[in-house]
């Protein structure tokens, strides 16, 4: 497993991460499934360190995947490592049955703090602030909070988890203002919308996560014909026929190039991220050591050409159908 520097800082994380939103399981707030259907703890241990022996050192993981239980388990088993490199967010919440955001300097202090318990560590790597929007940077009391943390030495770095498919001003007000050390953007095959923010935020000297390169699973092709899922699997209602015919149909002259050199439709995804330079790590969803060892194997760096003609994909159709179904 080949390493990458996080932008500017003295972070070195493997370039392919543990994305742990699934390990955290089944949960849902109020009638909204905010998990991928249950999770058994052993087996997410085993995938836990399967993707060790892989190589894996990045583990990205959030207070409200699993309502806490992601963060739990992920310190259960890998605890005070020093070798590993643990991200976590905060300003999801969950509170009388529903989903909101907080933003404010003390509940990012107190979250903070409570991930730091369940993961049982004395200080987290990289503390994003998930999905905070430009009005609530401009606030500062975010901003302030992970300056505060960030003196005490409760975290190392921080940066911000990008929402995923609208334009962000967000990353440009704190490259602007010189806040954060890195962003975690969506990226894949299907929505390369990101990819001009990459380059700039790179040069800056921001690290770069890339997250959903498989987008739900869609990218890897097992769902080519259909698939249910239970209610507490948010992919319930995203990964319908209509997208999974949308995305037969988007995917076509693009899917050839797994034929040509020699790769599973998932190794032909993450190559695509991991072709460009400027992505610090990609964090495909592990839930297995069998997941930890498909999104780890064969890597390849695609020639320029071949990036191009995915670039210009008339991905345009497949795009609109996954924004419309969240």
């Amino acid at each position: 497993m080949k390493l990458r520097q996080f932008g500017n800082t003295d972070l070195y994380v493997s370039e392919v991460g543990f994305g742990a939103w699934a390990i955290g399981g089944g949960a849902m707030v109020g009638d909204t499934a905010i998990g991928w259907g249950e999770a058994d703890d052993q087996t997410s241990k085993n995938a836990i360190f399967k993707a060790l022996d892989r190589g894996i050192n990045f583990f990205d993981t959030a207070d409200i995947y699993g309502l806490g239980h992601s963060e739990e388990l992920i310190g259960k088993t890998l605890g005070n490592r020093e070798e590993v490199i643990i991200a976590s967010k905060a300003g999801n919440v969950a509170r009388s049955g529903q989903f909101g955001t907080d933003y404010s300097k003390d509940h990012i202090i107190k979250a903070c703090e409570a991930s730091l318990k369940r993961l049982r560590r004395e200080t987290i790597d990289y503390y994003q602030l998930h999905s905070a929007g430009l009005s609530n940077l401009q606030d500062g009391e975010c901003t302030e909070a992970m300056q505060m943390l960030q003196k005490q030495g409760k975290i190392r770095y921080w940066g911000l988890s990008l929402n995923t498919y609208e334009p962000n001003p967000e990353a440009e007000y704190l490259m602007e203002n010189k806040l954060g050390s890195g962003f975690q953007l969506v990226l894949n095959m299907i929505n390369q919308k990101a990819l001009p923010l990459t380059k700039k935020a790179s040069e800056a000297g921001y690290g770069i996560i890339a997250r959903m390169p498989l987008q739900f699973g869609l990218l890897t092709g097992k769902f080519d014909t259909g698939a249910e899922f239970p209610k507490n699997d948010h992919r319930n209602k995203r990964l319908t026929l209509e997208v999974i015919d949308a995305y037969k149909k988007g995917m076509k002259d693009i899917l050839p190039l797994c034929e040509k050199y020699g790769l599973t439709k998932t190794e032909l995804a993450m190559s695509f991220i991991l072709s460009h330079s400027e992505i610090s790590t990609v964090i495909p969803g592990i839930r297995t050591a069998e997941q930890a060892e498909k999104n780890t194997r064969g890597i390849t760096q695609l020639q320029e050409e071949d990036l191009q003609m995915i670039k210009n994909a008339d991905l345009d159709s497949l795009m609109e159908k996954i924004i419309q179904q969240g």
